[in-house]
């Protein structure tokens, strides 16, 4: 068996303005504050002899290599983003960086996302991904909106009860 796998899908390449200022902040603290503190790190443990046993040694390699790897994915990533700032012509309808409640039909629970770019999720904050299907199904809904999702625990049903696009 290899150990190829097929790309991953595309992600969409939009962003909010605060979401590509935290990715921005992100590579720069990574590569003028950790890096640096991990090349000197690993410099002191390659000091200390025999590598093959120097458990030091190995994770600071591997920690190295895991920042470097995050760095080269946002160096190509951010300039290929597109930041969405403002709101859309049509604010009574749901677009990207739409504040959303919904109440769910068979509970009347409600609940609150916010649709951003797949680079700036979170579900603590109720970030959700532009890509996801949540998201996708609400593209273009209208306030009482009643619409079906396929979610990955199983179909559900919600309305549409609120659109906010101020920050």
């Amino acid at each position: 068996m290899s150990r190829w796998r097929p790309p991953p899908e595309k992600s969409t390449a939009l962003i909010t303005r605060g979401g590509h200022d935290r990715l921005k902040a992100e590579l720069d603290e990574l590569w003028r504050v950790k890096r640096p503190e991990v090349v000197k790190a690993l410099a002191a443990a390659a000091a200390e002899g025999d590598r093959s046993e120097n458990a030091e040694y190995t994770y600071r390699k591997k920690q190295l290599g895991e920042i470097d790897r995050r760095v080269r994915y946002l160096s190509k990533r951010i300039p290929a983003l597109k930041v969405v700032e403002g709101q859309p012509t049509d604010p009574e309808a749901v677009y990207f960086g739409a504040r959303v409640e919904l109440e769910r039909v068979d509970d009347g629970q409600l609940l609150r996302y916010r649709i951003v770019g797949p680079d700036e999720t979170d579900a603590a904050l109720g970030y959700i991904s532009i890509d996801s299907p949540l998201a996708r199904a609400l593209l273009k809904k209208r306030i009482d909106d009643e619409f079906p999702v396929e979610l990955p625990g199983g179909p559900a049903r919600f309305v549409l009860v609120d659109i906010r696009y101020a920050e």
